[in-house]
């Protein structure tokens, strides 16, 4: 295996030395969009034998000088915690959340109107991580969470992404209600997604938006809701009455995307 750069090799000992409350990311796709999003990386190790997409890593990480290091499959395995992660890890600095204004900001570079996802106290990471995901490559600004009973960014996140988290920008607020009345200030228009609401497709999304997604058992909170401009629902035609929050997201963001497509031609 000749990849044209010095690896080391580590093992369990090494490992044990580590600092443990360093952030770790793993999965070829996620540690690429690191490397690409000029992400601070202190190094990557990966599996011994790995081929493929590695050798694109390796060099990557050669030319922005960041060291890679051998590691065997079990220091691995005990790294991404259950996590696949197809031969590579990397350590990697801490996720900069950014502020609501922020958001606005992306979207008033780009041109267009603001288009945000505020997420009612979400737990599960792997809907947060497909939400981004989604987020990404609908044209979404970013993504606004709780600071507390909410799942922050973590390295599951990170994975269920599946390296959207190095490019869609994350607001943490202390009171989702009261940015809501901010962004409503601004002129943005609020759409809560639930039962009880007009059908997503009947709804004028073509605006200034933010779309609010509740938690996973328990839904939008009285508050959040109330605060809401307009109230949509997904018509369900089967018999499971309801998505999980990722799924719903996932809806209504690509009908945002549309709207505003349209609207263009």
């Amino acid at each position: 295996m000749d990849w044209n750069i010095n690896l080391r090799s580590t093992g369990e000992n090494s490992l044990e030395s580590e600092n443990t409350n360093k952030n770790i990311i793993v999965g070829r796709n996620p540690v690429l969009e690191a490397l690409r999003n000029d992400r601070e990386i202190e190094k990557i190790l990966v599996g011994k034998g790995a081929e493929g997409s590695i050798k694109k890593i390796v060099g990557m990480a050669k030319d922005k000088k960041i060291p890679v290091t051998m590691a065997d499959k079990p220091i691995l395995d005990r790294l991404a915690n259950g996590s696949p992660h197809q031969g590579v890890a990397a350590y990697v600095s801490s996720y900069g959340y950014c502020d609501v204004e922020d958001i606005l900001q992306i979207a008033k570079e780009r041109g267009e109107a603001p288009f945000i996802i505020l997420l009612d106290n979400l737990e599960d990471p792997h809907n947060l991580g497909a939400i981004m995901r989604t987020a990404e490559v609908c044209g979404a600004h970013g993504i606004v969470i709780p600071k507390r009973r909410s799942v922050g960014i973590t390295d599951v996140v990170v994975k269920a992404s599946a390296g959207a988290v190095e490019y869609v920008a994350c607001a943490k607020v202390s009171n989702l209600a009261q940015t809501i009345d901010e962004l409503k200030e601004k002129g943005i228009w609020i759409y809560a997604c639930d039962m009880d609401g007009e059908p997503y497709y009947k709804t004028d999304l073509r605006g200034a938006a933010a779309v609010v997604i509740g938690s996973e058992g328990h839904g939008i909170s009285r508050l959040v809701k109330e605060k809401c401009d307009f109230v949509v629902s997904i018509p369900m035609a089967g018999k499971i009455t309801s998505l999980n929050a990722s799924n719903a997201a996932a809806v209504l963001m690509c009908e945002v995307r549309k709207q505003r497509d349209a609207g263009k031609l």
